[in-house]
Parts: structure tokens; sequence; C-alpha cells
């Protein structure tokens, strides 16, 4: 898979539910067609924002074909969270990718909770890429796995022949995603996973973003990666400062809490239920995600 597969703004889907709980399946395709008529580059299945962990077998299996459908019917790239803190199981979920149309790559999280060392995460990885049956895209999380990649290994990792790139989602744009941007090989795709920093990483050689804040304000997303990717400073700076608040009300609560909240006031989704341990965003994160929302669409920022 080259690295134009992975350019551009992918939006990993929350999970709608249905008010007895069930997954809106009629939602969540809807969704996915909102997205990429309003320009994003491909979808992202069972990744956080779509509450994976609170997920069945079943329900993980009926999502990705249902994002499957929308991705081939809009000749669009899928890629799928298949990636778990135990390596037997995520060769497992890598392998049941071999037949899904439209996925081009997993998302495969470095594992989390058991804290490997940093050598074993390589080989980890190094183990799943050799055997699986679609690229793989690593993601780098040290804020929700206990354990991150630095530079170095993330190098080492662009070299492995079937991995395609990188979900960077450090919590800043911090010297070691900077040495992979200016060192990664032309065939290695870091895509921006902090919202707030997604500009800055496109600027400085990324792809482009896996962002759930482009569940809203698409189109706005979507222009400020374009012209990011253009190097044009001008015409990324004024989407990015615009969207901005919009990223920060978003995760002032866990997310998908506040996003849900608003998808469900603007008619997209029946409820904004989460599953636990996660809970519905609160009355004041709702409102100011909302107030943030309609503040960001407000705002006319010339093409």
């Amino acid at each position: 898979m080259s690295a134009a597969h992975l350019r551009g703004v992918y939006v990993p889907l929350i999970t709608p539910f249905t008010s007895d709980g069930a997954v809106d399946f009629d939602a969540l395709q809807r969704l996915a067609v909102d997205m990429l008529d309003a320009g994003a580059a491909g979808l992202v299945a069972l990744a956080t924002t779509g509450e994976v962990t609170s997920l069945t077998d079943a329900e993980r299996t009926e999502i990705v074909a249902a994002l499957s459908e929308v991705s081939v019917d809009h000749h669009a790239p899928l890629i799928v969270g298949a990636a778990t803190n135990d390596t037997a199981t995520t060769l497992a979920r890598h392998m049941a990718l071999a037949d899904v149309p439209g996925v081009v790559a997993s998302l495969a999280v470095v594992p989390y909770y058991v804290r490997p060392s940093e050598a074993a995460i390589l080989a980890h990885f190094e183990f799943i890429s050799e055997r699986s049956p679609v690229p793989l895209v690593v993601y780098n999380i040290p804020y929700r796995t206990g354990r991150g990649l630095g530079a170095a290994s993330i190098l080492e990792l662009a070299a492995m022949p079937n991995v395609a790139g990188l979900k960077q989602a450090v919590g800043s744009l911090d010297a070691d995603t900077l040495t992979v941007l200016a060192n990664a090989p032309s065939d290695f795709a870091v895509l921006g996973g902090d919202d707030a920093y997604l500009a800055p990483v496109a600027l400085m050689g990324g792809a482009g973003a896996i962002a759930a804040s482009a569940h809203l304000c698409t189109d706005r997303f979507v222009a400020m990666i374009d012209a990011a990717l253009a190097g044009d400073v001008p015409k990324t700076r004024p989407h990015a400062e615009a969207l901005l608040p919009l990223v920060q009300a978003l995760f002032a609560e866990p997310s998908p809490a506040v996003l849900k909240a608003i998808l469900h006031a603007e008619g997209r989704i029946a409820t904004p239920n989460v599953r636990m341990p996660l809970s519905v965003a609160s009355p004041a994160g709702a409102t100011a995600g909302l107030a943030a929302f309609r503040a960001a669409s407000a705002v006319t920022v010339a093409s």
C-alpha cells in the first residue's frame, strides 16, 4: 500500500446507540456517508472514539461490515482498529480483515495496561506485521496505554515492510515527533492523532490526521489539512484558530461524550448515550460543546 492511501483526514467514527442500547447501524452509515461527502479521505472503524472496548465481538464484526459497505460504495479507504494488549488476539483480529472489502490498513495500538518494554513492543509489532494480511498503522498514545514509543523505535517500525504509518498522539508536538517527521521514509505516513496539533504536524511533514473532532465541521478540518499539506501557512492558520475552541470543548470531558451530545442536539444520532464505564456529557459540557460548535461553524475563513 502506498502512503498516498493515508493522506488527508480520516474520521474515527463514533458508535451511535439506540434508546435500548443497541448499535444504531443506520445512523452509523449515515454519519460515514456525511463524512465522506464533506471531503474526508477515509474512515476508521473500531477506534477509541467508537468505544471499542465496550463492544461485543459480534458488534465489532457488524460495525466493520457496515463501514466496509459505505467505503466500497464511495471508493474510500477504511482503516480498522484491530489491536489489543494481547499479541495472539491482536493477530487473530488482523487475520479477520483478510477478506473485508475496502480495508487498506489496521490501526494497531501499542499494547496497554501490561506495560511491556519498548523492545518488546517492537517485537510485538514485528510479529504482527510479518503475518497480517493488511498493513499496520501503529497507534502511539502513551497517556492511554502507559507505554510510548520514542523516535528511534518509531523509525525502526517505519523500516518494517508491512508497517504503513503511525497515528501519533503524545499530547504535544514534541522533539520525538519532529525527529520522526524529519527522518521517516516517504512511504511511511505520520498521521496526527491529537486534534489540537493536527495542523502543525501536517505542516512539518505529516500525511494528514485521524481526527475525532472532524465529525463536526468536517469540511473545515479537511480544508485546514489540505492547506497544511500544501505548506500554505496563511490558509492553514485561520482554520486552526477557528477550530481550536471546538477541539478543546470536545475533549473537556472523556471522549466521545461531548461529541455525542452535540451530534444528538443536531439531530444526527438518536441518543447521546455512551456505554459504561463512560458517562454522558454533563449539562455544562454539552452546552459548552454545542456553543463552541456553533461558533466554529459561524466563522468565515477565506478559501
